[in-house]
């Protein structure tokens, strides 16, 4: 008998199946290390729809999802987009019956205004004022602001000029004054350690995972897109993930309608003759319409080049926002504490609060709940516990209806 008989016949009198021959099943091999996938996901993953909406000559994209109940309006952080909040607004919706609202603000996303370089607190708190009133009219239902970082300040701004008469609720998520002015002395060294060029959107997605900016890949895998664009034409990369979507419901389309004709063609539909008719009488308007049959060939053309010529970049350069920093963070905990709806503080960890809030939270202001194995991207990182903490927050002053599948997770909120 071999020794690797006698091997095999010791591993089965003792429980243990018997081990393969070198090179066989993987063993004396290096075991296959799979690599992540950073391809990008489009927003209607998560989101029902999208639309711009026009105010005083400006035009906001915003997503959207949920059809009843009090509306989440979210804001987004400096540099990031509405899409930051894509799967938060998934997981909430299933959670609590509400509505999601999230935008782009100025001078960031898909967003085009008059002066894309005006990012005052000011400016950018009137326009989600007047973002509500294009929205739902004069009588908008009831609405919670969530606000991030640089998107934090703002909904507070918003909330203390009173410029939304239904505002129920105020969240605001790790964005604290005394750290946050403090954090500005080193932002620029921060900026300037980014990478100011992608050759590929993947790259930029796998930067974000690696360097921490976004610690969860699903979140980043739909949100990164909304901070970049190209460096040729300055199109933004989420309207060309639009353009490629587009692309992919043509070509399913006529996959599915040459399908069919094969069918009919081998006499698998004996009823087929009104569908052929209706399918000529197609053929017959798209040959005679111009636009229609140049313009799927257009996007064809633009999507056969090639990628590696296409190199993408920040969306927005923050480094020249500066001059608007100090006035985003300075009097923000006065202004918090001062407003007179129900509020909550979301924070990465409870060394961020200063000597005012953590007087206000001893006095019983505000809420307060701390998600400490998260970065600064709080609602990135853990999308599921911060849509829990929401929804908590919610039903605790009973502005929202909670579904079957809610259970408090967070009874402190």
């Amino acid at each position: 008998m071999s020794a690797m008989e006698k091997q095999a016949l010791k591993n089965k009198l003792g429980g243990l199946p018997p081990m393969p021959p070198p090179g066989v099943g993987g063993y004396g091999k290096r075991p296959i290390v799979r690599k992540r996938d950073y391809t990008p996901v489009y927003w209607d993953h998560y989101f029902e729809h999208e639309h711009d909406v026009k105010v005083e000559g400006n035009t906001f994209r915003v997503y959207e999802c949920g059809k009843e109940g009090p509306v989440l309006l979210f804001l987004h952080g400096g540099g990031f987009s509405a899409l930051s909040w894509a799967l938060v607004s998934s997981n909430i919706s299933h959670l609590v019956t509400c509505r999601c609202a999230a935008v782009d603000l100025r001078g960031h996303g898909d967003s085009v205004t008059t002066d894309d370089g005006d990012l005052s607190s000011e400016t950018m708190s009137s326009d989600v004022g007047n973002i509500v009133k294009a929205l739902y009219g004069k009588d908008p239902p009831p609405i919670i602001l969530v606000g991030h970082s640089m998107g934090g300040s703002i909904a507070v701004n918003t909330a203390f000029r009173h410029l939304i008469p239904s505002l129920i609720g105020l969240i605001v998520i790790d964005v604290v004054e005394g750290t946050a002015l403090e954090a500005l002395t080193s932002m620029q060294s921060f900026l300037r350690g980014r990478p100011a060029v992608f050759k590929f959107r993947e790259h930029a997605i796998e930067w974000s995972v690696r360097a921490g900016q976004i610690r969860n890949v699903e979140s980043a895998k739909v949100s990164m897109v909304g901070q970049l664009k190209r460096l040729d034409t300055a199109e933004t990369a989420t309207s060309q993930l639009d353009h490629e979507h587009e692309m992919e419901v043509v070509t399913s389309t006529s996959d599915t309608i040459a399908e069919e004709d094969e069918d009919e063609e081998n006499g698998e539909s004996e009823t087929s003759k009104n569908s052929t008719d209706r399918l000529q009488s197609t053929d017959k308007l798209t040959s005679d319409t111009p636009e229609s049959s140049t313009k799927p060939q257009q996007h064809t053309e633009s999507l056969k080049k090639p990628e590696s010529s296409t190199k993408y970049t920040w969306r927005i350069d923050l480094g020249k926002t500066e001059p608007f920093w100090k006035g985003w963070f300075q009097g923000l905990s006065e202004k918090f504490l001062s407003c007179d709806c129900p509020k909550m503080l979301l924070l990465a960890g409870v060394d961020r609060l200063d000597k005012e809030l953590t007087i206000g939270q001893m006095q019983g202001k505000f809420q307060m709940q701390v998600l400490p194995q998260c970065g600064h991207a709080v609602h990135e990182d853990s999308p599921d516990k911060v849509a829990d903490v929401l929804a908590t927050f919610m039903v605790r002053y009973k502005v929202a209806e909670a579904t079957h599948n809610f259970e408090r997770a967070f009874p402190g909120c």
